[in-house]
């Protein structure tokens, strides 16, 4: 512990965030890092207390309290305050694949469980980590370091989102021949298409792919295995095959009226709107200014539709959302360091409350009705009060409606960010795995295989809809199960 009283010399201070009526004039990534002399000081508010539960990524309270990557927080903590920011980038990446990603777009479980946090406010772990990796590209300590011996044996992933990335990453250093599939014609997973740029600028992960390109993994863009390429000829050619294709089917609203056009998924909106911002196409495009825009759903990716909206010049946004809003600070029954149920309002809340001047969400509400024009296109979304109920029977409390409660607003376009259902079923049924009651694919608990023996999952499509840390986390643990196989041990972390 490099300063005993960092944590009392020093408040929280977080990276500047451009004011809403400048970051929202475009696409780009919108905080500024702090100084150097700063940054340390941000450092040396880590209490290297005696249970990091920041680093912990353990279940308590039936959520994640902590990294799930059990990064080395206050180890790398201390030795960014002393300057040492080599040694805390080896630090960094020995838990960590991607700290360019989760730097940028993890939700920070590690503050959330912060000693520091329980009687003041957290350490900025999130922006330390941030600062770490980009001084380790800056300084070219992030430069290839392909293997100095491969073994001979040949893996296929399927899908290059996180779970896929980290997995082909980490199965490359120990010196397998690493293939990537990828459907769409970028790499990145959702982290590319799913995430809007002033979250992820995508030349991050274009930096990141020509590295681990240059270390030897080989990407195939535009190749849709079980359309593009049969399960049976990746199974003849590899020695193991990794399926890493995400929870990708998305959850739809069966209301009436729910045909109207300007109904979009979210992904597919975010999707087209990446696209544009990326070529300057039109093509596809959903452009929504002088729209009304409403998103379903109170999630981050509901926050993404408002964000993106709110940048496309949309008139007005609404976000409805099932639940009640959180309290605005821990309650009771939900103490330190279990993950806070409170109220967050996040980047795009803050520019809709900016532009529109009051905050885009609607609580307790769900779509009764999409009405459509005479031409069919969406004009207004009838929505109904919903309040919670205690089942009798079960003793589940369930948002039911309230009779008489509903409600007309605008709507030129709705925009259904409502989760994920589990994997798309070609690629289930092309290679024959078993799924379980959620439709993931399945496999046995805390184990990586699937009931066909060369093949291998991770990701979402394994645990269902989560985290891109999730999604790193799964991927190192598949690597090292397959290396096992092919090797008959394992010197992967």
């Amino acid at each position: 512990m490099g300063k005993p009283t960092g944590f009392m010399e020093y408040e929280r201070m977080d990276n500047l965030a451009l004011e809403p009526s400048v970051r929202i004039k475009n696409f780009k990534e919108f905080h500024v890092p702090m100084s150097e002399k700063d940054r340390k000081h941000q450092a040396s508010r880590c209490m290297n207390c005696g249970v990091p539960f920041c680093q912990s990524g353990m279940m308590i309270g039936g959520m994640v309290s902590g990294c799930p990557l059990n990064n080395l927080v206050p180890e790398w903590n201390d030795l960014l305050y002393h300057g040492n920011f080599k040694k805390a980038l080896q630090l960094l990446k020995q838990t960590n694949n991607f700290p360019e990603f989760t730097s940028r777009v993890c939700p920070a479980l590690c503050e959330a469980a912060c000693t520091c946090g329980l009687n003041d406010t957290p350490v900025t772990c999130k922006a330390n980590e941030n600062a770490i990796i980009e001084y380790g590209y800056a300084n070219g300590l992030m430069d290839a370091n392909p293997p100095k011996v491969r073994t001979g044996k040949k893996v296929a992933v399927i899908g290059s989102g996180p779970s896929g990335l980290a997995a082909a990453d980490q199965l490359n250093q120990r010196g397998h021949e690493v293939t990537v599939y990828e459907r769409n014609d970028h790499i990145g997973g959702l982290l590319m298409y799913g995430i809007p740029n002033m979250k992820l600028e995508k030349w991050v992960i274009d930096r990141k792919q020509k590295v681990m390109e240059e270390e030897g993994v080989r990407f195939l863009v535009n190749t849709d295995v079980g359309k593009d390429i049969k399960a049976s000829e990746l199974l003849k050619e590899y020695d193991s095959v990794i399926l890493c294709c995400g929870a990708s089917k998305p959850r739809d609203i069966k209301a009436p009226g729910r045909e109207a056009e300007g109904i979009y998924f979210a992904v597919d909106f975010l999707t087209r709107s990446t696209k544009h911002v990326l070529s300057g196409k039109k093509d596809g495009w959903v452009d929504t200014k002088g729209k009304h825009v409403v998103v379903i759903g109170g999630g981050d990716t509901g926050n993404d539709c408002v964000g993106t909206a709110i940048r496309q010049g949309a008139k007005s946004v609404v976000q409805v959302e099932m639940m009640p809003k959180l309290p605005d600070e821990r309650a009771a029954n939900n103490p330190w360091p279990e993950w806070p149920r409170v109220c967050k309002t996040d980047y795009g809340q803050e520019e809709a409350i900016a532009v529109f001047g009051s905050d885009p969400r609607i609580y307790q509400s769900t779509v009764k009705e999409f009405i459509a024009d005479k031409s069919g296109k969406l004009k207004k979304i009838k929505l109904v009060k919903l309040e919670p109920k205690k089942d009798a029977k079960t003793g589940r409390m369930n948002m039911v409606e309230i009779p008489d409660s509903e409600f007309e607003i605008p709507a030129d376009y709705c925009l259904i960010a409502a989760g994920f259902l589990g994997p798309e079923e070609y690629i289930v049924k092309e290679f024959g795995v078993k799924t379980n009651e959620r439709t993931n694919v399945a496999t046995e608990s805390g184990k990586y295989q699937t009931s066909e023996e060369k093949v291998f999952t991770a990701g979402d499509m394994h645990r269902g809809q989560s985290l891109v840390v999730w999604g790193i986390n799964e991927g190192r643990h598949v690597a090292r199960e397959v290396d096992e196989k092919l090797m008959g041990y394992s010197n992967l972390a």
